[in-house]
């Protein structure tokens, strides 16, 4: 992977803005991809569909995934990330509005690596995103060629 690339599923827009000016306020200037539904966050992972011309070998180093998506909500994206032999061991932490415990556990039993409730405060969710960033970017260290 030359660049590390987080991939951010997010249909809110102000969701959206405000992820992309936390990682910014946090110093983290990796290359965001943002699709908006479930197929198209699986277009961009399996190269296909409007990213049919993206290296497919050059996967994200993180997806950062809403639940409530249009067309194919969050858990059907995670779910398909899990079954393909070449993603199923990419991180994928959910960001997520709900605090309802059944939709946090449904995203550990599909294979989320991490839930977090996004935070309505700017401040508090500036300093969850650094603290995404600075674990999964930065101290994680993910399977050497095993996807």
């Amino acid at each position: 992977m030359n660049e590390q690339t987080i991939l951010l599923v997010e249909d809110n827009p102000g969701d959206e803005g405000l992820t992309l000016r936390s990682l910014k306020r946090s110093n983290i200037m990796n290359r965001v991809v943002v699709t908006r539904d479930g197929p198209d966050a699986l277009d961009y992972l399996f190269a296909r569909g409007a990213y049919s011309g993206r290296d497919a070998t050059e996967e994200p180093q993180i997806v950062l995934l809403d639940l409530n998506l249009p067309k194919v909500n969050g858990l059907e994206v995670l779910r398909a990330i899990r079954a393909d032999e070449k993603t199923r061991l990419l991180p994928v932490i959910i960001l997520t509005s709900s605090k309802e415990d059944k939709d946090l556990i449904a995203g550990y039993a599909s294979g989320a690596n991490s839930c977090v409730v996004k935070p309505v405060d700017f401040n508090q969710f500036s300093e969850a995103v650094r603290q995404l960033g600075l674990y999964w970017l930065l101290i994680n260290q993910q399977a050497p060629n095993a996807r």
